[in-house]
């Protein structure tokens, strides 16, 4: 038995070895794989440096020096998404600490992690307590001090806020904290007391325009002047919606962008079908009206937008008076309300639309 045994690791120490070198070549085979992943165009083109960041002077400025110094105070971003807020705090992150030591001093918690008074209370107290250790191999100064970046912190409770405040203070010599949020008024009052305030401002057309046509020769697309301006404006501002939404017209098309595949990808109602719209409104038939939002439900056409591009078109509309555009403004401003609670779409667009009707029809 023990010869048998033997015979038999002895005859497959071969197919072993073989196994190996098939998969060590599996292995080198999956990293050249690896390398070649392609990853969201968000990711890629995100700023590596303080500088990269575009049409935030002020906060990039006041970045520039505390690099130069090596010395950051609690810092709190705020403004639209999109804008560059967590881009900056990272590029800066990384600019401090070089890669080597990002991973040991950084720590970065979203929405989509628990953030509710024990994760304060535990995980980010004992970030805060360690200790800092570790030089650049590069031989540039590095600062004293990790960073706790708390990304959608309108988002945390007000008690896990309120436990924040004294893990700020107590650790202030060995942690800074960077704090990221969309609307500062949900920060509590001693929290904004204790961080530098930086208002993230709105991408200008022209900045987006830019960067969107060097991601366009970079990855060998064609985009026409029309579709170009068509995805600044349905992105309102947010340079990360826009490049979403150029991968995925470009993945769509193959590489030839134009205004209605922009369109189609943004998910936005068509111009004539707000024009539509607006004709079944003025014609002052109710049959009409209803017909008109059964086919906007029923195309698949979100109330939401319809909501918002309604908005757009009554301020914009020279035919109505003040009055009729205040009176339109505050019906949309209560259906937003009620489909955000959850209210049945069909009657909510059913009432919009015929308050929009009776304020078009009383000049007829």
């Amino acid at each position: 038995m023990q010869a048998f045994l033997k015979g038999t690791s002895i005859s497959s120490k071969p197919p072993l070895t073989k196994d190996r070198g098939v998969a060590a070549t599996a292995r080198s085979s999956g990293g050249e794989n690896k390398k070649a992943k392609p990853v969201p165009w968000v990711e890629k083109y995100r700023p590596k440096y303080v500088d990269e960041v575009a049409f935030q002077e002020e906060v990039v400025a006041v970045l520039k020096k505390s690099l130069e110094g090596a010395d950051l105070p609690n810092l709190l971003f705020y403004g639209p998404p999109g804008t560059g807020k967590t881009s900056t705090i990272l590029a800066a992150a990384r600019e401090l600490f070089g890669p080597e030591l990002f991973r040991l001093r950084v720590l970065e918690l979203n929405a989509s992690d628990e953030r509710g008074i024990q994760v304060v209370r535990e995980k980010v107290k004992n970030f805060a307590q360690l200790t800092v250790t570790g030089s650049r191999s590069d031989g540039k100064p590095c600062p004293p001090f990790k960073i706790v970046i708390l990304d959608e912190a309108d988002s945390m409770t007000s008690a896990a806020q309120a436990a924040l405040r004294r893990t700020m203070e107590k650790e202030s010599k060995t942690t800074r904290f960077c704090l990221i949020c969309n609307y500062v008024s949900r920060i509590i009052e001693p929290l904004t007391s204790r961080c530098s305030k930086f208002r993230f401002k709105p991408l200008s057309d022209k900045i987006q325009q830019q960067r969107l046509l060097d991601i366009a020769d970079k990855e060998h697309i064609k985009i026409s002047n029309e579709g170009l301006a068509h995805l600044v404006k349905v992105s309102e501002g947010d340079l990360r919606k826009a490049i979403t939404f150029l991968q995925s017209a470009t993945r769509l098309t193959g590489g030839k962008v134009t205004e209605k595949v922009i369109t189609d990808i943004a998910g936005v109602i068509p111009a004539e079908t707000i024009d539509g719209v607006f004709a079944a409104c003025q014609s002052g038939s109710f049959d009409k009206l209803e017909t008109v939002v059964k086919d906007l439900i029923d195309e698949g056409h979100a109330a939401t937008q319809l909501v918002n591009q309604l908005h757009d078109g009554v301020v914009e509309n020279d035919t109505l008076s003040d009055k009729q555009k205040s009176v339109i403004t505050e019906k949309l401003a209560e259906v937003d309300k009620c489909l955000a609670d959850g209210a049945d779409e069909h009657l909510q667009l059913i009432s919009l639309c015929a308050t929009v009707m009776q304020q078009l029809t009383q000049n007829c």
